[in-house]
């Protein structure tokens, strides 16, 4: 066994030496507290070097290899590993390890759908995806038993229509009814629909939060914020847009921008109400995330409720079909 130290900005990698990684995988852009940035479409990279093994990076393990790339502003790691492992550690990440395994299989494969479907897109690029909620969450090597087993009953499963990968879209929680993806990303999907989902044992099934105007105001950029009312809805009765008075007049805002600003976590979802207390916009809302494709918690109440894996992805991807990917 041999250890090979290194280090740059404050960051040490410690490599225990292993075999090649196989066939059939995928590289993630690794994104964490030090590695913030994404490389921007036209920026000259260059390859500083490639690690093998068992890898420490800020205190998380990553199965595979790391790619250490130096770009016009900062240092990028991108780790390449086997498909399979890639996708147990998503479902670790992505869902509670406890949860029902016909839910453990779902995950498995919208997020092997999803994480093809983007390398397939992504070709041309030295990653397929990012490690954070821009793509889906990857949080290095946290694998358990019950989530391998669902993953190797699962193994190249994926969702196709008319012969082709799906965008897989998921989310943590409707709030009663999954969104149109016309209205998120300006895109309609013959397999996207909206459906009625049961999600009220999510802990984000009613939420609350209390903002004050000056934080509002910072995050975009508008002083002097007089009154913010909602002024369009989306087909599933979800904030479209907002007004915002200020002392300039008035802006429209895009809710779906108005939480990109605010912060993902910070105004969980736009299927909000408001109301004003003083200083403080008070947000009511229901659900967690852009609300298209499947909801976690709605496919762990069906699994609950006895239904399995295929019967959960045909009820929210609609005429689509369950294969086996060769070309992985």
């Amino acid at each position: 066994m041999v250890w090979i130290r290194f280090s740059f900005f404050f960051c040490v990698i410690c490599i225990i030496l292993s075999s090649a990684v196989e066939a059939g995988t995928i590289k993630v852009l690794i994104l964490d507290d030090m590695f913030r940035d994404i490389p921007k479409k036209d920026e000259v990279m260059e390859k500083m070097g490639k690690l093998r093994g068992d890898l420490l990076v800020n205190g998380t393990h990553y199965l595979g290899d790391i790619e250490v790339w130096k770009g016009q502003t900062g240092m990028y790691l991108i780790n390449e590993l086997p498909l399979e492992e890639y996708i147990k550690n998503v479902i670790s990440s992505e869902v509670g390890a406890n949860w029902d395994m016909e839910a453990l299989k779902v995950q498995a494969v919208i997020s092997r759908t999803y994480a093809l479907y983007q390398k397939k897109q992504n070709n041309s690029m030295n990653y397929d995806l990012t490690s954070s909620v821009l793509h889906q969450v990857y949080k290095g090597s946290t694998v358990d038993a019950r989530v391998s087993y669902a993953v190797m009953n699962t193994e190249g499963e994926v969702l196709l229509y008319e012969g082709k990968l799906v965008e897989a879209f998921y989310h943590s929680t409707s709030g009663g009814k999954t969104e149109d993806p016309e209205e998120v990303f300006g895109k309609s999907y013959p397999y996207l629909k909206p459906v009625e989902s049961n999600c009220d044992i999510s802990p984000y099934w009613i939420w609350e939060r209390k903002i004050p105007v000056e934080e509002i105001e910072k995050s975009l950029n508008i002083p002097g914020i007089r009154e913010i009312r909602i002024s369009s809805m989306t087909s599933t009765d979800r904030v479209k847009t907002v007004d915002i008075t200020h002392s300039g007049g008035t802006k429209t805002v895009k809710a779906t921008e108005l939480r990109k600003l605010l912060g993902w976590s910070r105004l969980p979802s736009t299927n909000f109400v408001l109301s004003r207390d003083n200083g403080t916009i008070v947000f009511d809302g229901k659900g967690y995330g852009h609300g298209v494709g499947l909801c976690q918690w709605s496919a762990l109440q069906m699994a609950k409720d006895g239904m399995n894996y295929r019967e959960i992805l045909s009820y929210f991807y609609p005429g689509t079909t369950l294969q086996i990917y060769e070309n992985r």
